[in-house]
């Protein structure tokens, strides 16, 4: 198909319409009930623009291999106006013209070969392969036009302005910053900036990856070593600004992944990422600044263009330490204003356009915890996977 086919991902795999038959004579064995089923509606958890991408790539799959090569076909004569039928109903209900189709079957006098001997193309693979994107090149540039529409659409209320940069993974004394310049909104941190991390690099479609992390504290850090070793020493930096053994586990658990095949196009799981600043501090236990929360315990800039801020609550979050027993132990007593200024700063995020996800420090310490914490990034990276490019 088109060059700019080749830069998207297929919602629905074509495998999902066949069962893999006996592996010799017939490998590929049409589903026709589920076919036949599209006529009506997409199979749960699908679109119809899932669907139609798929039958449209399915369909030309196959008659280009038939028009030249003749490999990798999973159609024959009996099944191709199957799918054909269910192709053009789906078109239809996206509002969109289907193709039209002068040939029918592959054999036979309706059959793509009697069409290509009486219209000269019998000597060149390039004149069927020519005749099948005149067929299905329109159908197909409307749905990418479609597609990029709904994939636009995820990420239109998301958080408003552009990346500059990122203040993370302070392990000392937390960094003092002032607005240098207003007009170009250019921070600068004034004093203990040694105790944190700056990333200003150019922030890509794809998100923020292991990848580009790893690559960036290479040039700035570690020029001399090699990418493995670059981000082993990355690892360790980011993790000594955690200060909590729930935080740390879920940084453990996360990262495990960054060592499995494609690990490093992962987005980059950043620790203790400033929000925003505030320079009215807080003294004696009092809230004296404006702003409620000035630091995030995780940031990851997914590949769909969200920003996803993951929380690990400790009982400082809701409540206040009482005096020490006469065994040296501290309880807390709830606080609701703590909880008040917690959730009321989520809601500010969320209409900013954040995306928040909140771990109890209690839960992280079971046994089952590293699994929970396995189980929500894998169905959280799901969530956030952009079509392939």
């Amino acid at each position: 198909m088109s060059g700019r086919n080749h830069r998207r991902g297929w919602s629905v795999e074509l495998g999902a319409f066949f069962s893999s038959g006996d592996g010799w004579a017939e490998s590929w064995v049409l589903d026709v009930g589920l076919m036949e089923s599209l006529r009506f509606g997409p199979p749960d958890g699908h679109t119809d623009l899932d669907v139609a991408i798929a039958l449209t790539r399915l369909l030309y799959n196959d008659f280009v291999s038939y028009g030249t090569d003749g490999r990798d076909r999973r159609l024959n004569n009996d099944t191709v106006p199957v799918v054909i039928k269910a192709h053009r109903a789906v078109i239809e209900r996206l509002a969109l013209r289907p193709p039209a189709w002068p040939f029918r079957t592959f054999d036979g006098p309706r059959g793509f070969g009697s069409y290509w001997r009486d219209h000269d193309m019998s000597g060149s693979w390039k004149a069927r392969r020519d005749c099948v994107e005149e067929i299905l090149g329109p159908t197909r540039d409307a749905l990418e036009e479609l597609q990029e529409v709904e994939y636009e659409s995820r990420f239109r209320n998301g958080p408003a302005g552009s990346f500059k940069n990122l203040i993370f993974a302070a392990d000392g004394e937390k960094p003092e910053m002032v607005l240098r310049d207003a007009v170009n909104n250019d921070v600068e941190i004034v004093r203990n900036a040694h105790t944190c991390l700056v990333f200003t690099d150019p922030l890509p479609p794809q998100g923020l990856t292991w990848r580009q992390m790893v690559a960036w504290w290479k040039k700035n850090h570690q020029p001399d070593t090699d990418d493995k070793t670059a981000a082993s020493g990355l690892y360790r930096r980011l993790y000594r600004s955690l200060d909590s053994v729930p935080e740390q586990l879920v940084m453990r658990t996360y990262c495990a992944r960054y060592a499995e095949d494609g690990g490093f196009d992962l987005p980059a799981l950043i620790p203790q990422v400033y929000l925003h600043y505030d320079p009215y501090t807080r003294r004696s236990g009092k809230q004296s600044g404006a702003l409620p929360r000035q630091r995030m315990d995780f940031l990851l800039l997914a590949p769909d263009r969200a920003r996803v801020v993951i929380e690990v609550d400790g009982v400082q979050h809701y409540g206040r330490p009482n005096p020490p027993d006469d065994k040296g132990r501290i309880t807390h007593t709830a606080a609701p204003r703590l909880y008040a200024e917690m959730v009321a700063e989520d809601r500010r995020l969320r209409l900013a356009g954040y995306e928040i996800y909140r771990f109890g420090g209690w839960e992280l310490t079971k046994p089952h915890a590293g699994q929970l914490v396995q189980d929500f990034f894998t169905e959280l990276l799901a969530r956030h996977q952009k079509p392939a490019l």
